[in-house]
């Protein structure tokens, strides 16, 4: 008896299966166009350092932060949210899923969130003003920004006077939803208008 390839095994990992851009275009914003357009992107960042067709968070900060080598919350953040298996690398439909919350059609609850998973950065289902601060000097710092500690204080003690409605010191889901209606600003970076 002899054993038979089927197409999937003997299918290149550097060509895109049509089935499935087109199960992840259905999943997302992105037409297919853009999902195939996107694995080319995937490819060459997932090879960039490691040859494997899966994004390590060195090529992940290499290609999308503008190559700093440093350590970063932001970017940890970010990459963990992508890393939805858990397992320390990005695979191809996780990549196409995490940036579709960034296209710019892309429902605003998607949108928001995302942004209280980044802030959330215990996982705790709150926002704790500790881990508020936290980032934002981290998004400072990624965005080469140097402000007095007395500024990140209002800004942390500003949000948390707009955003913490219940007054438990935390902001959970619901809190979120309605300050970022409130303050649309905090999503200005959730939309990439070049995704499309």
């Amino acid at each position: 008896m002899g054993c038979l390839q089927t197409k999937h095994a003997s299918r290149s990992p550097h060509l895109l299966d049509t089935r499935e851009a087109v199960a992840l275009a259905a999943e997302t914003s992105f037409t297919v166009s853009e999902v195939e357009a996107l694995h080319d992107l995937f490819r060459k960042i997932s090879n960039s350092v490691i040859r494997d067709n899966l994004i390590h968070k060195e090529e992940f900060q290499l290609a999308l932060f503008r190559g700093k080598k440093q350590q970063n919350l932001f970017v940890d953040r970010v990459f963990d949210l992508f890393d939805q298996k858990r397992n320390g690398v990005i695979e191809f439909g996780e990549f196409v899923r995490s940036l579709g919350v960034f296209h710019p059609d892309a429902p605003e609850d998607q949108k928001v969130a995302f942004a209280f998973k980044l802030y959330d950065l215990k996982q705790t289902g709150f926002i704790e003003r500790h881990e508020l601060k936290e980032m934002v000097l981290a998004l400072l710092d990624e965005s080469d920004l140097d402000i007095a500690s007395d500024a990140v204080e209002m800004i942390v003690d500003r949000t948390f006077d707009q955003a913490d409605t219940k007054g438990d010191g935390k902001i959970d889901q619901e809190e979120w939803t309605e300050y970022a209606k409130d303050n649309p600003y905090v999503l200005r970076n959730m939309t990439l208008p070049y995704l499309k």
